[in-house]
Parts: C-alpha cells; structure tokens; sequence
C-alpha cells in the first residue's frame, strides 16, 4: 500500500506540473539533437554555441520559442557584424589595442541594447567574435560568420524541438491565461465598487491593482508569442490583438474604479446608491465569470443583459437623487466620485460589449452540413 501510495503522489504531481516537465523534456531534447548536430557537422568546441543557444532559446511554447530564436539572431547577427567591421579597420594586436577595440565594440552595442531589447546579446555576440577570432586562425569576419551559423542552427533546432515534442501551443496557453484573468477581474470588480459605500483601504486597493496588473502584463507577454506562433502555424487562429487590448482596457477600468472608491460616497448617496452598486457588481462579476467559462469551452458569449439592466437602474437612482436635490448640498469634491464612477462604469459597459465580440470570434464555427444530393 505504501508503495502504491507513493506511485499515486507521484502521478498527481506528474499531472499536476504537466507543462514544467514537458518543458524539461522539450529543453533536453533541444540539447541533446544540439549536440548531434554539431557532432555531425564537427563544428569547433563541440559545438558550444549551438547547444548554448538551443538551450537559451527554448521557451515554454513554441511562439515563445520562435520569438527568442528571432529576438537572439537578431542581436548576434548585429553584434557580430559591428565586431568583424571594427576588427578589420582597427588593429589589435597589442593588449592596449585589444583594450581599445573591446570599448569601441561593446560602448556602442551597449547603448543600442538599452533602447532595443532586442540587441541585449549583441555585446557579448561581439565580444565573442573579437576575443576568439585569433584562437581558430580565423579573421573578424570569419570569426562573425561562425558565430551567427552556430546561433542560427541552435535556434531553428530549438524551434523544430518545440514543435515536435510535447508541443505547447501558445494559442492555447493564451487561453488559459485569459480565462485566469477573467476570473480575477471578477473577484475584485465586486470588491472595488464596494469601496463606494464600506470604503476600501489605500494599501488593499494598491495590492489588488498590482496583482492585476502582473497578470495582465503575463497575459500580455504569453500573447506576443502567440503572434509569433501564427508565423509557423497553418492552423487557422483568431487575432490575438482585440482580446488583447479588451483585456487591457478592462485592467484601466478597474483601476478607475479603485482610486474613485478610496473614498466612499456622502452618506446620503450611499444609502440611496448601496443596493444599485451592489447589483452591478454581481451582474458585472456574473458575466466576467461566465466569458471565461465560454471562452474556455469556446462557445457563444453570455449575454449583457443583467449588467445592463443593473446599470440602467443605478443611472436612474443617480438621476433621481440629482432630482430630489440630495447633490446640491455637496462640495465638488464630494460630488467627483460619483462622476468617476458613472463614466467608469459607462466604459466598463463598452468593454464588456467588446469582451463578448471576442469571445464570439473564439467560440468554434459550426460546421456546414453537406447539401443531400438529389435522389
């Protein structure tokens, strides 16, 4: 039994990290076929570089992978042509020169690393080429040509590896983060209208905000790579973008809402606005719930009609204060975060119009039934 026991742990904790050990296995296979095709082609220190590269490069997808493939190219490509350039014009064959050219190389590279991150490995591509070009009996220029061969070859294997074994599509690593975010928008939402009438505290509003904000920078990131994927990819997939940016506008709503709710309302709007705020935030937390559920089973998107049923009512609660005169008594001050609040929520309303347009574009297409032929 105890044996049994602890193959079933084992199991749960197989299925449970499932994507981190298929990205151990993805990652050793990169190495390994690395290994055998520098072996095959005898490429110098045992194919180093290749190996390097394969293992630097492979991501937990394989649009993560082809997006640090591109990104590491790019930058080795641009660092070794900036090295042979300055090593065939310059002489070096001192240690003072040696000193010279390694500031003329890496200075520059270093300053375009910092506006493009997509250059990060150029100075160390250049150093590479500069410091060992003379170790092989190889130029500057041969020296840049090897270089970027062993780094385009490392990283076309990483690639080719993470379509192959164990493939993580990043379209659908996409999704599950949507559906993730989805869910969190609809725990706090609730918790951030709430702020109107129980106040809500300046540090807990500063921590749901963070947190949010990591998730929808995660989701941003996992989304890039899945442009990339498209580049390798013949299936048909929706656009990434307008999920994308739906997703980032809702995260700008939520933080609307949390500045204008660290100060609850007058009292006398916050009886009158308690139980309408209240039934937005439940209609509100109900339809973000149910788009990650539908976006995860791909099928048509809820429907809008309780959220806007509950901001119909809370707009006429407001008109209706406004009537009976209960604003007049108030500072500016005072009144703001009732505007804050009904323009953040009108905004709140077109973005969740936008959420449904994209989970509709991800939801399956039926598929044609075949016309009977006649009899």
């Amino acid at each position: 039994m105890d044996r049994l026991a602890i193959w079933q742990h084992i199991g749960t904790l197989v299925r449970a990290y499932k994507p981190r050990w298929r990205f151990c296995v993805r990652m050793t296979a990169s190495a390994l076929v690395a290994f055998a095709a520098a072996q095959a082609l005898q490429i110098p220190l045992r194919g180093l570089w290749v190996i390097i590269t394969a293992i630097v490069v492979t991501q937990m997808s394989a649009g993560g992978s082809l997006r640090a493939t591109l990104e590491y190219i790019t930058g080795t490509v641009g660092g070794a042509i900036y090295a042979a350039i300055i090593g065939v014009l310059i002489p070096h064959g001192t240690a003072l020169a040696l000193a010279g050219v390694l500031a003329l190389t890496v200075a520059p590279l270093a300053l375009l690393a910092a506006f493009n991150p997509n250059f990060r490995v150029a100075p160390f591509s250049a150093v590479l080429v500069i410091m060992v070009a003379g170790q092989f009996g190889q130029g500057p220029v041969e020296s840049a040509i090897t270089r970027s061969s062993e780094v385009a070859l490392g990283g076309i294997i990483a690639v080719i590896v993470s379509l192959l074994v164990f493939p993580e599509r990043a379209h659908q690593m996409r999704l599950k983060a949507a559906i993730r975010l989805l869910q969190h928008f609809a725990r706090e939402l609730p918790r951030l209208l709430a702020g109107f009438t129980d106040g809500l505290d300046a540090a807990a509003n500063s921590r749901i905000q963070n947190e949010i904000g990591a998730a929808v920078s995660s989701f941003q990131q996992i989304t890039t790579e899945a442009r990339h994927e498209l580049l390798i990819t013949l299936a048909a997939r929706p656009d990434p973008g307008p999920l994308s940016r739906t997703m980032l506008r809702l995260r700008h709503d939520l933080v609307l809402i949390g500045r204008a709710g660290t100060r609850p309302l007058p009292d006398p709007l916050r009886v009158r606005l308690g139980a309408p705020l209240t039934r937005i935030g439940v209609a509100a937390r109900d339809f973000l719930d149910d788009s990650a559920t539908t976006l995860g089973q791909r099928s048509a998107p809820p429907l809008l009609d309780a959220f806007e049923s509950a901001l119909a009512a809370y707009t006429a609660e407001v008109e209706a204060a406004r009537s009976e005169g209960l604003t007049r008594p108030l500072t500016s001050n005072e009144i703001e975060p009732v505007f804050a609040l009904g323009f953040a929520l009108e905004q709140l309303r077109q973005n969740f119009i936008d959420l449904r347009r994209c989970v509709q574009d991800h939801a399956r297409r039926p598929r044609r039934r075949k016309a009977a032929r006649a009899s």
